[in-house]
């Protein structure tokens, strides 16, 4: 078997600490970049940090940043929190040089940054469509490609992305959030196919219903948490720390041969 030189020494701390969640992932002294820090990217920093990584998490909300950072310094690890808008031009490249300079390298990029706007298609304007689109979409193809250029140089790398149910499934409603989740379906999987030979694998994980920031004002709606519910064979809506095992699994080294695939998380959603 054949590994890069990062690979094997995820290898050693793996046979160095047996029975430790760091030692089975060999993510200790990985450095990982979060772009979102509530919800769900909240939720994978924290367990990134616990499983030994050094993590640098990107948010345009700098009290959301200055939250999590209090959660990430009773844990005792390395981190940097990063305020910029990733919409903006050049973003992307600019986040994840910060992240190298101040981390010393990158192994892992996790995309969690997401809006939603749940309206009938005729209901919608042209730049309200390219606001989803761009905040949703566009943001992960300039932190992607930045983070993927630095990558495939060094031989090596893990990129995920949070796509949804949506990006499989016709809800009504949510015309364009789903066309940015099937946007990022292809974009990762073209990703994957382009750097699998590079030592850089790409995949996406699809949550169903969870209960996020981002779904609270949805589920406050009389009703709304009964049906949402009535519609997952688990019988329940999915949790962020529900998020933080599937992510850790395809950053790790147990992954290497995951490219290019769709994780679904979502209690069956997608068998009905």
């Amino acid at each position: 078997m054949n590994f890069t030189d990062k690979e094997a020494s995820m290898s050693i701390e793996a046979i160095a600490e047996p029975g430790t969640d760091a030692g089975w992932l060999g993510l200790t002294g990985s450095r990982v970049l979060i772009a979102g820090a509530g919800g769900i990217g909240g939720a994978c920093a924290l367990a990134y940090a616990s499983a030994g990584a050094s993590v640098a998490v990107v948010d345009r909300d700098q009290r959301t940043l200055d939250a999590l950072g209090a959660d990430l310094a009773r844990l005792g690890g390395r981190y940097e929190l990063i305020r910029a808008d990733l919409t903006e031009h050049g973003a992307g490249a600019r986040v994840v040089a910060e992240v190298v300079e101040k981390l010393g390298g990158l192994e892992v990029l996790l995309h969690a940054v997401g809006i939603n706007d749940r309206r009938p298609i005729l209901e919608f304007t042209e730049d309200e469509w390219e606001h989803i689109l761009q905040v949703n979409l566009g943001s992960v193809f300039g932190l992607a490609q930045a983070a993927g250029r630095h990558m495939v140089a060094q031989g090596f790398g893990r990129i995920l992305a949070l796509s949804s149910v949506s990006g499989l499934l016709a809800h009504h409603s949510h015309g364009p959030y789903a066309a940015s989740k099937g946007g990022i379906n292809q974009l990762l999987r073209v990703m994957a196919r382009e750097w699998a030979a590079s030592g850089v694998t790409v995949n996406a994980l699809a949550p169903g219903y969870i209960e996020t920031p981002l779904t609270a004002v949805e589920l406050a709606k009389p009703g709304k948490r009964a049906d949402l519910e009535s519609l997952v064979p688990a019988g329940r809506l999915g949790t962020p720390d529900e998020l933080t095992g599937p992510a850790l699994f395809l950053s790790s080294k147990h992954a290497a041969f995951i490219t290019g695939h769709v994780m679904y998380i979502d209690g069956g959603r997608t068998l009905v």
